[in-house]
């Protein structure tokens, strides 16, 4: 059967009650049983030894008579006649005599209802001294049955000649019994069963309604989920007050779905990302390509009839296209190698300003071709960081080598050093160059190159800067400075 798990623990619940109710029922009914077993017992206890009084004096009168012996005077007939008598005073009741070893000798009953001849002698002993209640034993018209009895020993003078046995429910009580209890008991334990099984059942659904919600509004949820929606739609989950195995995992699960979210956001977006570093990347490399080329063409057709200094400048501008095609392949497999996490930074103290001393030298001659002025903004005395040297050589050389190509003329490219609350040194790169436009700022750090005109921003040198700062758990932030261009800011941790 196709049921959900509500309905499977419904009807669990709906057989597991039915078998307890009548398991209850049927534990009811023999405790009732067994309660009026025993009390018809205990108040039955002193019966057989009235009984036996009752033949003692009856043997004495029969031995007084002249001629009498004592066998005769408890003789089958006269033990029937008083036997019957005292089964006529009270119909609930048989009574038997039995010799010293538990043989019936002497009984009342109509011819063929006797079914046994012999009666066991340990529950009667068990019932002489005086045991708990109910005490069960043969009873002589059935051959396997059991019932509550009295007895009490018969003896001639001082001699025990045998035992009064009286099974206190006879068969005419068991049929009176039985009747009325298929009358009336029965009947009112069957109706108080239904009645308290009914209103268990009708209770215990609706609990399990109310503590399987959670579970179907989770369920709801996760049959909506589909990868290629933006966005998962998920429920607010209960927070605070009691938390049960099924609130843990509705929290659960919103929170993996929440995860789940951002996971697919951040996929959809690397996708778009890395879309873009193939677009740009091979705009970038088209056109270096498409020049050497053309140049390596015209020098393959008109090597005869170029002089050498043609020859020459061709070789050159060949040259300087293959050599910008290496700069950017390098620089890409760089990228790849600080994003796979093959290179991780290998840190050591060293200070920043000779650091920032050397990269100077590496752009002197570079910014006085483009009439950049270089300065630096250090604090006495000189910061000691923390950091792989040459990983941190490499972003201020990238830095340094975009704000000078982005800076006219006569500007200026300024590296600042501050010391930084806890343990931390803050380094900005600003320029005074045009900045970055609104526009690329969003995705300045995650896009290879932006382009806006003949304005070039970013590349793959920034995004080797922002990887190369996570691996030192920090990040690279483009600070808005209205007087300046573009100011990029950054943190490394102090020796």
């Amino acid at each position: 059967m196709n049921l959900t798990l509500s309905q499977r623990l419904s009807l669990a619940f709906s057989l597991l009650l039915l078998v307890c109710c009548g398991a209850s029922a049927w534990l009811q009914i023999r405790a009732n049983i067994m309660h009026e077993k025993e009390v018809v017992q205990g108040l039955s206890r002193g019966l057989a030894r009235n009984i036996a009084l009752d033949a003692q004096l009856m043997q004495a009168d029969s031995e007084a008579q002249p001629g009498a012996t004592p066998s005769e005077g408890l003789g089958p007939e006269a033990v029937r006649r008083l036997f019957g008598k005292l089964m006529v005073v009270n119909p609930s009741v048989e009574v038997y005599l039995l010799d010293n070893d538990g043989r019936i000798v002497g009984h009342a009953a109509p011819a063929g209802h006797l079914k046994r001849d012999h009666v066991d002698l340990a529950a009667i002993r068990r019932f002489l001294n005086n045991e708990a209640l109910p005490i069960q034993g043969d009873d002589p018209r059935s051959e396997q049955g059991r019932k509550v009895f009295s007895a009490a020993v018969l003896r001639a003078g001082e001699q025990k000649v045998g035992y009064i046995y009286v099974i206190l429910q006879s068969e005419e009580h068991d049929r009176l019994a039985a009747r009325a209890s298929a009358s009336s008991v029965l009947r009112t334990t069957l109706w108080s069963m239904a009645v308290v099984a009914s209103l268990v059942l009708v209770a215990g659904l609706i609990a399990f309604r109310l503590i399987t919600r959670p579970l179907r509004r989770l369920t709801a949820t996760m049959q909506q989920l589909d990868t290629k929606a933006d966005e998962l739609v998920l429920p607010e989950p209960q927070r605070g007050g009691p938390r049960d195995e099924i609130a843990i995992l509705d929290q659960a699960f919103a929170d993996m779905g929440s995860r789940i979210n951002e996971q697919w956001k951040t996929m959809r977006q690397l996708d778009h990302d890395r879309r873009e570093v193939v677009a740009n990347i091979s705009h970038d490399l088209r056109t270096p390509l498409g020049s050497l080329h053309g140049y390596l063409e015209t020098l393959s057709l008109k090597d005869e009839t170029l002089d050498a200094a043609s020859r020459q400048h061709y070789l050159g501008i060949a040259l300087a296209q293959s050599q910008k095609v290496g700069r950017l392949a390098q620089a890409l497999f760089e990228l790849a190698r600080l994003e796979h996490g093959s290179v991780q930074p290998e840190l050591e103290p060293f200070s920043l300003s000779d650091l920032i001393q050397d990269v100077f030298q590496k752009f002197e001659l570079k910014a006085a071709e483009h009439h950049v002025r270089l300065m630096a903004t250090l604090p006495h005395p000189a910061p000691m960081v923390r950091a792989d040297l040459g990983m941190i050589e490499r972003v201020l050389t990238n830095l340094f080598d975009n704000a000078i190509r982005h800076t006219p003329a006569g500007g200026e490219v300024e590296i600042t050093v501050q010391p930084a609350a806890n343990g931390k040194v803050t380094v900005t790169v600003a320029d005074t160059g045009p900045g970055v436009p609104a526009a690329m700022r969003e995705n300045l750090f995650r896009r290879p190159i932006a382009l806006q005109g003949e304005y070039r921003v970013g590349g793959l040198g920034l995004l080797t800067v922002n990887r190369i700062l996570q691996l030192h758990h920090s990040k690279i932030t483009l600070v808005e400075e209205p007087q300046l261009g573009a100011v990029f800011r950054f943190t490394l941790d102090a020796a």
